[in-house]
């Protein structure tokens, strides 16, 4: 017991520094809850933290997340060395931005999340899938695909204009650079393409 208060107090103060956003008591109480999510879960990865269903559970049940396709792509965010686990380090560092983030660490965040495979660009085949995910069908569209694709035009062609001021080839991908000057231009386009961050609530 003692050995495993002191490793929890190396790991507060370590992590109090590298996680910026909460102060030790905070950082404290963050341990304790992935602790508890640890044991109360059956997963593979219970000596190092937990995997990708008990990180999916959880983003549904605080945060009210439900899309599954930014749900897996803010565990990618979250597990930083990509070995499918989120450990302590990793759930505390990845909540500073998630929760308290300065503007600038949630563009690059939302960035991450939505470039889906990973090619430093969101292309219009990804802002398709994201979108698609995020809307609701309406049962009386014969085909409800082509609905998002007018979105995905309207969000090149219009809301996304200030993306689109460095795609001078017009293929409708995105950099980080197109990305971040359109959300510094206007701070709504943030979650343009579907919620990955918690509501204010």
């Amino acid at each position: 017991a003692a050995m495993s208060r002191r490793r929890l107090q190396q790991l507060v103060d370590s992590l109090g520094r590298s996680a910026r956003h909460f102060n030790k008591s905070e950082v404290e109480c963050l341990i304790k809850l992935f602790n508890t999510l640890v044991a109360d879960s059956n997963n593979r990865f219970a000596t190092v933290g937990f995997d990708r269903n008990v990180f999916r559970d959880t983003l549904h049940s605080i945060f009210g997340m439900t899309d599954d396709v930014l749900m897996d792509r803010v565990f990618r965010a979250f597990d930083k060395d990509n070995d499918s686990c989120i450990s302590v380090v990793e759930w505390v560092e990845g909540l500073s931005v998630f929760l308290r983030g300065t503007l600038e660490e949630r563009i690059k965040y939302c960035f991450e999340v939505y470039d889906l495979n990973g090619d430093g660009y969101i292309s219009r085949e990804e802002m398709f899938q994201m979108l698609k995910n995020s809307l609701l069908k309406q049962p009386s569209e014969e085909d409800p695909d082509e609905g998002i694709k007018d979105l995905v035009d309207i969000a090149l062609k219009k809301m996304a204009i200030p993306f689109l001021l460095q795609d001078y080839d017009h293929d409708g991908k995105l950099s980080f650079m197109d990305f971040e000057k359109a959300v510094r231009d206007e701070n709504l386009l943030l979650e343009a393409f579907g919620p990955c961050l918690p509501d204010l609530k």
